[in-house]
């Protein structure tokens, strides 16, 4: 009787542990990405203050300030003219964007190997290298969108969404950030200590590519020897893909096509990426 017990004993506590470990294998990506969003809560004054103020004072000062100074229409491509508020807003959507996914995917990534080594904590609950990454690209999502749904917010308060499939803007920004975001995220999960590569990436690549991705005037006005900065910039495609959104701006078919498959193209490779380098990371 006694070894019946204590085998019945076991196998209950076998069960037990092998029913603990479902949700996390199941969930596990869900779970990461709740830690991020409750580690956001540290700096959520912040948040709010420049998810509000940036918007604002951006669209304030370029279509009160800066367009009074500048010629008041820009051409497209094709020569068609448009309210140059409207044509910079939905480049600083996608801008407002890719800021927030530099911000989450390079500290935040780098402190769960680092810092605060939660990644190893968490492959041992266990929950793998693949959902980690997943569950970290969701915390960034649900960051970026609120983000950009209060820019496009300002963005009609100010009259610079003159088409009704403007509200399409939301998601190509979204989109845009993300894949820029997963690639920076591909190179920082590489990283195993911090030499300054932070502040490299956001002097180096994020403002470059901000202020010559065509955000304040058309590529073409550019010296031909810097436009390929704008050809290779996911911001760039992803703020001409919002302009077609916007205000229609006339383009090859193909070219809209291109705006489309390069971002995704990026953002998938960068994606797989990550997956493995974290997983060889927590597993040596």
């Amino acid at each position: 009787m006694t070894f019946s017990t204590s085998t019945g004993s076991a196998s209950d506590e076998r069960d037990a542990i092998i029913a603990a470990g479902v949700k996390p294998r199941r969930y596990g990506s869900w779970y990461v990405a709740e830690h991020r969003i409750r580690a956001m809560r540290a700096y959520l004054q912040t948040l709010i203050a420049t998810g509000i103020g940036s918007p604002f004072l951006y669209l304030f000062g370029l279509g009160v300030g800066l367009a009074s100074l500048v010629q008041q229409s820009v051409g497209d491509a094709q020569g068609h003219q448009v309210g140059y508020l409207a044509f910079v807003a939905p480049a600083l959507l996608a801008s407002a964007a890719v800021t927030v996914a530099a911000e989450e995917c390079t500290y935040p990534m780098l402190m769960g190997f680092k810092w605060n080594p939660i990644f190893f904590g968490m492959n041992a609950a266990p929950i793998s290298g693949n959902q980690i990454v997943n569950g970290m690209i969701i915390g960034v999502f649900v960051r970026m969108f609120p983000t950009v749904v209060v820019y496009y917010v300002f963005m009609l308060l100010f009259g610079s969404v003159p088409s009704s499939l403007g509200i399409l803007d939301i998601l190509v920004a979204t989109f845009t950030g993300l894949s820029v975001g997963l690639a920076i995220m591909a190179y920082t999960s590489t990283i195993t200590e911090d030499k300054g590569q932070m502040a490299i990436i956001q002097r180096f690549i994020i403002v470059p590519m901000f202020l010559f991705s065509g955000t304040f005037f058309p590529l073409s006005t550019l010296p031909i020897f810097l436009q390929w900065i704008g050809w290779i910039s996911p911001l760039w495609h992803g703020a001409e893909l919002g302009r077609v959104f916007s205000y229609g701006e006339v383009e090859p078919i193909w070219v809209t096509v291109l705006h489309v498959l390069y971002p995704l193209a990026l953002g998938l490779w960068a994606w797989k990426s990550t997956q493995r380098t974290v997983t060889k990371r927590l597993n040596r």
